[in-house]
């Protein structure tokens, strides 16, 4: 049975996929958004709850009323992905690179404090 006879598409909700890697100097997050520029997409953190959040629309292309859709597997609609952020997350200084339909977000980590161990002479008498 061919669900997609005369059918046309509405707005919907659509996830995107999302790879975070981190490393010693970063958290690098990978989202796979084929088809959009850099303008229709929108990236924001929230500092207070340390959340990075990755949103946009795909465009619905226009659609005959006669068009005969057999398969239909292309992201429609909006979609919003986020993400808790650990404490070492340098949240001012999140940078954003789109190349081919892939975004790739880049937050440096702090570095880690070293406890400052000072030597004690110890005196003989």
């Amino acid at each position: 049975m061919n669900l997609f006879v005369n059918y046309i598409p509405t707005s919907s909700f659509s996830n995107i996929p999302v790879d975070w890697l981190e490393t010693d100097q970063a958290h690098i997050f990978k989202a796979n958004i084929p088809g959009l520029k850099k303008e229709d997409v929108k990236v924001e953190v929230e500092n207070e709850q340390r959340v990075i959040r990755i949103s946009g629309e795909f465009k619905k292309d226009e659609v005959d009323i006669n068009d005969k859709w057999h398969h239909l597997e292309s992201p429609r609609g909006t979609f919003s992905r986020h993400f808790r952020l650990p404490e070492n997350a340098m949240l001012d200084q999140v940078m954003a690179n789109m190349m081919k339909g892939v975004m790739t977000l880049t937050i440096p980590k702090a570095a880690e404090s070293k406890p400052n161990v000072i030597p004690i002479d110890i005196s003989e008498n």
